[in-house]
């Protein structure tokens, strides 16, 4: 059995029902620019992850902000240190990525 979601996560497709509801949602995708490049979810804010120390405050401290990468272990760092740094509790990590996205939610979503 996999191990129980952390409160900081979102499942993709909550994230799907999140954004079809029209709800505010801040996107930050924490990949390289090619892998931005490549593919992405619409509204979302490119932010390397190496980018994230000087570029902080691009995140918004108030209301829902997801963080995004390829599989979810980027941006469960991004989070990580948002949350121990800069105080946000705001935060919520992509459980499994645009990988996972792609597999749950939106089969025509690009996979690399």
């Amino acid at each position: 059995m996999p191990p129980a979601p952390t409160p900081a996560s979102i499942s993709p497709a909550d994230l799907r029902a999140r954004l079809a509801a029209g709800e505010d949602v801040q996107l930050v995708d924490v990949r390289e620019d090619f892998e931005f490049d490549f593919c992405h979810l619409p509204g979302s804010r490119l932010l390397p992850l190496a980018e994230l120390p000087r570029r902080a405050a691009e995140v918004r401290a108030m209301g829902p902000a997801v963080l995004i990468c390829h599989h979810g272990v980027r941006s469960a760092q991004a989070l990580s240190y948002l949350r121990q740094l800069h105080g946000h509790q705001n935060l919520l990590n992509l459980r499994g990525g645009l990988d996972a996205w792609s597999r749950e939610v939106d089969a025509d979503f690009p996979r690399y």
